[in-house]
């Protein structure tokens, strides 16, 4: 092939990569500066974005905040070599397509390189045209890569519970894409109920760590002087009732992940120790000796602003900067209305199978009334509907009269508890029904409000029955009892 040929050749691939005039975002580390030229004029010449870095150090603490589509480097620089940061790259953002630069005495280098995990290496003194092809290829390449994982990733999302086609829920899914092969620390944000465990799991389950454990713990339902051995566990004897040695919740999660959810709910004792774990990889249990290390991912959540618990001194901030390293948002339900009736659907079907029973179908009436509900518990709150639709309608079509009353007044309540009273819906309702001459209105009204309590006691406590019974002041086996009644 001659010179001409090889050009137009690149020319054309070129036109097919780039055809939607995609523009590339590229880093060049490189201590050469006259290298570092050549590669930005070329590269800018035909539009992609240059930034150049004359050493390695400080890239990765970089990348936390912005990432470049491609990124070039040499291997031998002083300080830092290109290897060095080849590896820390491929642990923490292993999609990063990495172009290694090498003069022809480094080939060993560029070969253990490519080995290591880059995309490709370039040998000096390269040609100009080749290293923009090679560029674009490598960005077309991970594009194409980066879709595939990401449509995975919502399909398998939404076979463990993560529902969406809003805008909002696309960037969750591509963020659980990108983030799942990496150890990174993540912090997940987001209201009560929208589904911050079910990320957490995601994320899990897409990565190298998928076939170790997945051990969550919620930081709001442990008792303080409980929680010290609950995460990091106690041998024999260290206090009264610890009659045999207990593996606490890191050494149960070694080599997996540690989901800890609601992190703003830590006391400042355990942040202290927490940040020494995240620190140095090891720990003491509780009356131990010996260091216990571990190789755990941590997965962080809460539905708190941690920076105002940082302000006022309730957070330490070193470990909030430890822990929010990425942060995923999870969007509220009223941020993404357009999904409500995707999740009720979904829910439906999903209730259907627990219970053993047909599949609900909500009519167009029913649909658009329950679309325009508040949903302030979010993906919580619909599921939890849903399974209460399925066991309490008599028909296979739900339809507006066969709502609950809890839900047909829910604008009702909603608004009354704007205008800070919540208990003049109830009287709303009560003397609608008193006038209308509704037999038995104490004993419907009366359970109407206790299905509500206990619900909301449910939600509260994430379906953990114990607790919610101990927040009612009921017993345990009356709670059940209930439950029971409300499906039967």
């Amino acid at each position: 092939m001659d010179g001409q040929t090889k050009r137009n050749t690149q020319l054309a691939e070129k036109w097919n990569i780039l055809s939607m005039g995609e523009k590339v975002k590229v880093w060049v580390v490189d201590d050469d500066s006259s290298i570092r030229w050549v590669l930005e004029t070329a590269l800018k010449r035909e539009g992609h974005h240059v930034t150049s870095f004359d050493n390695a150090e400080g890239i990765m603490n970089l990348m936390h905040k912005e990432m470049p589509d491609v990124l070039l480097t040499d291997i031998r620089m002083p300080g830092k070599s290109g290897i060095e940061l080849l590896a820390d790259i491929q642990d923490q953002f292993p999609s990063l397509p990495v172009i290694v630069m090498t003069a022809h005495s480094d080939m060993d280098s560029a070969v253990s390189a490519y080995d290591g995990g880059a995309f490709e290496y370039l040998p000096k003194p390269f040609d100009v045209d080749e290293m923009v092809n090679q560029v674009e290829r490598a960005y077309e390449h991970n594009k194409k890569k980066a879709n595939a994982e990401n449509a995975r990733a919502q399909e398998e999302a939404s076979e463990s519970g993560i529902i969406g086609s809003a805008p909002a829920m696309q960037t969750v899914f591509r963020a659980i894409g990108r983030l799942s092969r990496s150890n990174i620390t993540v912090m997940v944000n987001g209201e009560s109920g929208t589904g911050k465990e079910l990320v957490a799991k995601a994320l899990h389950q897409h990565s190298l760590r998928k076939e170790q454990p997945f051990i969550a713990l919620n930081m709001a339902a442990i008792p303080k002087d409980l929680l010290e051995s609950e995460l990091f566990g106690h041998e024999k004897g260290a206090f009264t009732g610890a009659t045999s040695r207990r593996k606490g919740r890191f050494e149960q999660a070694d080599g997996g992940t540690l989901f800890l959810d609601e992190i703003g709910d830590m006391p400042a004792e355990m942040q202290t120790r927490l940040l020494r774990v995240l620190s140095d990889g090891e720990f003491f249990s509780v009356g131990g000796h010996q260091p216990i290390k571990v190789d755990v991912r941590i997965i962080a959540a809460t539905h708190q602003g941690l920076e105002k618990l940082v302000e006022e001194k309730l957070f330490r901030e070193d470990l909030f900067h430890r822990l929010n390293v990425v942060r995923i948002k999870i969007p509220p339900i009223r941020e993404r209305r357009e999904d409500i009736p995707l999740l009720l659907k979904h829910f439906l079907a999903k209730a259907a199978k627990e219970l053993g029973d047909d599949i609900k179908v909500l009519d167009e009436e029913a649909m658009r009334y329950l679309s325009d509900l508040p949903w302030s518990g979010n993906v919580r709150q619909i599921e939890n509907t849903c399974h209460l639709l399925t066991a309490m309608c008599p028909s296979n079509t739900i339809q507006l009269e066969d709502l609950p009353e809890e839900l047909k007044d829910a604008k009702t309540a909603q608004a009354a508890t704007v205008d800070g009273d919540w208990l003049e819906a109830a009287k709303v309702d009560i003397s609608k029904r008193l006038s209308a001459g509704e037999p038995d209105i104490a004993k419907r009204v009366v359970a109407s409000v206790e299905k509500v309590l206990i619900m909301q006691a449910l939600e509260v406590t994430n379906g953990r029955r114990q607790e919610a019974a101990k927040l009612l002041g009921l017993g345990r086996n009356t709670l059940t009892r209930k439950i029971k009644d409300f499906s039967a």
